[in-house]
């Protein structure tokens, strides 16, 4: 208890001092103003030149087929993410892994229409195996119940079943294949200008 009151009396003697000191160099207390001023400007000011970059890198994002055939099946996960981004969906993430219920990346239009994407990676890309029903029949059975979806889409950087697209139209799914996502990464229009009887937003978003 003692070696406690003489270390409180030590620290209100130090605060004494310098409390004393600032009030007779209250110059000092100016300069470090204006330090800490300049320094949360220059601060501030890198901080939005670095928004503005990433937002021109964004904007400026390409990707070629061979770049997406060669990506890891996680990191092709975070390019759609990131191709969602750069046409607008500023919340859009990457969501694939363990327990994911069938969705790989969450993301929200400009025009307020909520996505859900299933993301399907093909080493060999359209010589690859083809995307079949069970994944769209996976997606679909969780992309509106849980995650309260207006779209949802099954993109693949290679091909799609015979039986995919008459089980997407009754679905009300939609389809992104190699041909789409080409067209798509190479950065000409968003992707719902690409794909057919994307619904309106739903009232009240």
């Amino acid at each position: 208890m003692l070696l406690l009151g003489f270390g409180a009396v030590a620290c209100l003697a130090l605060v004494w001092a310098v409390v004393s000191w600032l009030l007779v160099n209250w110059w000092a207390l100016v300069v470090l103003g204006a330090l800490a001023a300049v320094g949360g400007t220059v601060w501030v000011h890198r901080y939005r030149q670095q928004q503005a970059w990433d937002r021109a890198r964004q904007q400026a994002l390409r990707y070629g087929l061979p770049q997406l055939d060669a990506l890891h099946h996680r990191d092709f996960e975070y390019a759609i993410r990131d191709l969602m981004l750069r046409d607008g969906c500023t919340d859009a993430r990457q969501v694939g892994g363990a327990g994911d219920n069938g969705a790989d990346v969450l993301a929200t239009d400009p025009l307020g229409r909520a996505w859900v994407i299933q993301v399907k990676h093909r080493r060999d890309g359209d010589r690859g195996s083809p995307v079949g029903t069970p994944d769209l029949q996976r997606v679909n059975g969780t992309a509106r119940q849980l995650y309260g979806a207006d779209v949802v889409l099954v993109v693949t950087n290679g091909r799609f079943s015979t039986r995919c697209a008459p089980l997407a139209a009754q679905l009300h799914m939609h389809l992104a294949d190699r041909r789409t996502l080409a067209t798509w990464a190479s950065g000409g229009r968003p992707l719902w200008e690409l794909l057919p009887k994307i619904p309106p937003p739903r009232k009240g978003r």
